[in-house]
């Protein structure tokens, strides 16, 4: 059923990296959502009305709230197609993630209302239900829905891999625990009618969606802050860019989300110095390019050049490779040159720094220049300490 909503209503729906395509899987997921959302919420609130149980009354406003949180989806995924204006030069992107935390939102909010219903009902000790065969019917109607929204979701999502529509499958997921639980309790009160359970019933119910609203919450906010991007796309870049012999690495790459879809990929790019300056320019350009088509994706690359033909500076580097790594092994070193004076010799270069290192920036320094003079009195240090946004000489 999901391939056949897919292919009916998305057209190209293969082209998942394409923004336009990503959309429109968006609100394809919003629709689904909305109607079937509003049909569940009218018929558990007729089915909790004639049966008196709070449990019931409020899984169907739980519904309610998904229908709500369905046009938000909606709207999120259109908003993310606005094009790039004045105030925003990126784009608008990160609406969807915007929408994914409105979702979370709306999810705790309804879970704390629920507990806050569910405790008034067992201090009150109003608990009474009455058991009806067409609420069981509809509640059974309702997992089966749920379930297959779940499904239906899930796959969207890793489809074109949106924080959004997975916190969706997950509300749906957890929307099947809670059902559940509401039906199992109207069993009991078929058979044990003095066991009064509707109010605890509520609690858990209440407490599945609150959990729910906290997950979906986290994974929305995480792009929000600033997340390390997927390892594999990294592991992409790396080898589509040292694909080209012109490359002798990279360094310093960084990748900025501006929304599903949309990001802006920087790098330094090390290549020979004693190559022709403008063939070499060119050849930035042509990855340049490559990047954008493959990856939908800015790409910004400065280009290093370095002496692959001076042993005396590559054996020194790589001696000073080995003392930094004395220093922590976690440290790197890039940009390495020397600058020979009359007294003494600089050796110049930059060392990275993964987040939360123990020591400072000063401490490592220190450290550096003392381990360069132990090694030779002559030599000193001249280092620019930088935090490791992605390490590219590890193997992803």
């Amino acid at each position: 059923m999901t391939d056949f909503l897919i292919r009916c209503f998305i057209k190209n729906y293969d082209q998942t990296q394409n923004p336009d395509i990503r959309s429109k899987y968006g609100v394809l997921s919003g629709i689904v959502g909305i109607i079937l959302n509003l049909c569940l919420f009218t018929a558990k609130l007729v089915a909790g009305i004639f049966t008196s149980s709070i449990s019931i009354i409020a899984d169907a406003f739980n519904n309610l709230s998904d229908a709500g949180s369905s046009v938000v989806t909606f709207l999120g995924f259109k908003l993310a197609q606005r094009p790039a204006d004045d105030e925003h030069p990126f784009g608008h992107g990160r609406y969807e993630y915007v929408t994914g935390l409105g979702i979370s939102v709306a999810i705790l909010l309804v879970g704390v209302e629920l507990l806050k219903s569910s405790f008034e009902k067992i201090i009150s000790d109003q608990q009474q239900t009455t058991f009806e065969l067409f609420s069981i019917c509809i509640l059974a109607a309702a997992i089966l829905v749920k379930l297959w929204m779940f499904f239906f979701n899930r796959k969207l999502s890793k489809k074109i891999d949106s924080s959004t529509i997975k916190a969706t499958a997950m509300d749906s997921l957890s929307d099947v625990a809670a059902t559940s639980i509401v039906f199992i309790g109207l069993l009991i009160t078929r058979f044990i009618p003095t066991l009064h359970i509707d109010g605890y019933l509520g609690l858990l119910v209440a407490a599945f969606i609150l959990y729910t609203g906290i997950q979906t919450a986290r994974d929305s906010l995480t792009p929000l802050l600033g997340k390390a991007p997927d390892p594999e796309f990294v592991k992409q870049i790396k080898e589509l860019v040292l694909a080209h012999q012109d490359i002798i690495g990279i360094h310093d790459l960084i990748i900025h989300d501006y929304g599903p879809g949309r990001c802006i990929v920087s790098l330094h790019a090390e290549v020979p110095s004693d190559e022709d300056i403008l063939q070499m320019h060119d050849s930035i350009d042509i990855i340049e390019l490559e990047l954008r088509q493959k990856f939908h994706c800015t790409a910004t690359i400065h280009m290093d050049p370095v002496d692959i033909h001076d042993s005396f500076t590559e054996n020194l580097r790589q001696t000073v490779t080995q003392l930094v790594s004395q220093v922590g092994e976690e440290l790197s070193i890039h940009d390495f040159r020397i600058v020979h004076g009359q007294t003494h010799v600089n050796l110049i270069f930059d060392v990275a720094v993964p987040h939360q290192y123990k020591k400072t920036d000063a401490q490592i320094a220190a450290e550096i220049r003392k381990k360069v003079q132990e090694y030779n009195p002559t030599y000193f240090a001249v280092i620019q300490v930088e935090k490791l946004y992605l390490d590219t000489s590890k193997q992803y």
